[in-house]
């Protein structure tokens, strides 16, 4: 079968640039549950990313993939035609939908999707979308060079032929979360640190997020779990499951370093309201889920969570890490997604890399057709 492969985009000085303020103009990040195009990925092949072990991480990556696969597009960055041919093969021999995979040709430093991918966002009436080029500094300039990465989002503009806006200042996709009507979840540890942008003040960043994302209520909470290197990324801590409702990791183990950060997050929560269609403020319904047990490499906690699954068009992804609290996991998060089949992937290997999979992928919202 032929391969889908998109050529690297044009020159980026003719990109066709978005002009104004997206929330101004109806624009806004829609939730992850809401219909995809397609879910980018970048191809892994930094070696520093899983030191020793990259050759191990495939089962779970491929085995990600190919969910994908059977119910939208996986568009792929990769650095050149041979990376291209490598990952096909690899692809192919796990049994994934090969007409629903393409291959972008846009040169990565690391494999991290959610952070230095495009942020889509879709007008009200879901005609249009665009994108946005944060700035990205490898999480405050933790692991250079990230130079290549930081331009991912405007070459994808330029092949898909979108408006892309640069609001010019850092930001992760993995630190935010939406419930698509106006709320976003995020947490201190990791916007307000000083290695992102230490000239901004809270006020100043909820602007931009307010802006940007096109949201009316910022949730905060506190800091991340321990062995995550972003500095408190909410995607491994807090998920909206939908408009009115979260799933939040907890640590039932009082002598566990997470124990009390997670016990504090989640007091945060029911300190929270967000506003309803009438724009009458309400409770969040808080739902908790278990943290598994505690992943070491080399002595150094890992950042296993189960909040860092992907929902995809028919698919929850959740990874998953050889613990007792497995099941009781994926039960959890069957009862808040009875529409889509949840499945999980052992990600004990892939975990190594400090990321999952919700850390590794950016979805691509679907618009009406014109």
């Amino acid at each position: 079968m032929k391969m889908n492969l998109i050529e690297a985009p044009s020159e980026l000085e003719d990109m066709i640039r978005f002009e104004g303020i997206p929330a101004q103009k109806g624009f806004h990040f829609p939730a992850e549950w809401e219909e995809h195009e397609a879910t980018w990925l970048s191809w892994p092949h930094n070696p520093n990313t899983w030191p020793g072990k990259m050759n191990k991480i495939w089962p779970a990556y491929l085995e990600f993939i190919k969910v994908l696969s059977f119910s939208e597009k996986v568009k792929i960055n990769v650095s050149d035609i041979e990376m291209a041919k490598e990952a096909f093969s690899k692809i192919q021999k796990y049994g994934a939908e090969l007409d629903q995979i393409y291959f972008y040709l846009n040169p990565t430093n690391d494999a991290w999707c959610r952070d230095h991918g495009p942020a889509f966002l879709v007008n009200d009436d879901r005609t249009e979308k665009i994108i946005i080029d944060w700035g990205y500094n490898a999480w405050g300039c933790k692991y250079p060079p990230f130079d290549l990465d930081d331009v991912i989002p405007t070459r994808i503009a330029a092949q898909l032929g979108l408006k892309v806006t640069e609001p010019g200042i850092v930001m992760e996709g993995g630190s935010v979360d939406f419930n698509g009507a106006g709320a976003v979840l995020t947490t201190t540890s990791c916007l307000l640190n000083k290695n992102r942008n230490p000239h901004l003040s809270k006020e100043q960043i909820e602007q931009y997020l307010r802006e940007y994302y096109g949201v009316q209520k910022i949730l905060w909470l506190g800091d991340g779990i321990v062995g995550d290197d972003t500095d408190g990324h909410i995607d491994d801590i807090t998920r909206f499951i939908s408009e009115d409702a979260v799933v939040t990791v907890v640590e039932g183990d009082k002598d566990d370093e997470n124990y009390l950060p997670l016990r504090e997050n989640r007091e945060l929560l029911e300190s929270l309201t967000i506003n309803d269609s009438t724009n009458n403020e309400s409770k969040l319904t808080i739902i908790d889920i278990p943290m598994p047990k505690p992943l070491y490499y080399e002595g150094q906690r890992l950042p296993a969570s189960y909040a860092n699954f992907y929902i995809s068009n028919e698919h929850v992804i959740v990874p998953v890490f050889n613990s007792k609290n497995e099941q009781e996991a994926l039960s959890i998060l069957e009862g808040c997604f009875p529409k889509r089949q949840v499945v999980g992937i052992d990600s004990t290997h892939l975990v190594w890399g400090l990321g999952s999979f919700h850390c590794l992928s950016q979805q691509e919202p679907k618009i009406k057709p014109e």
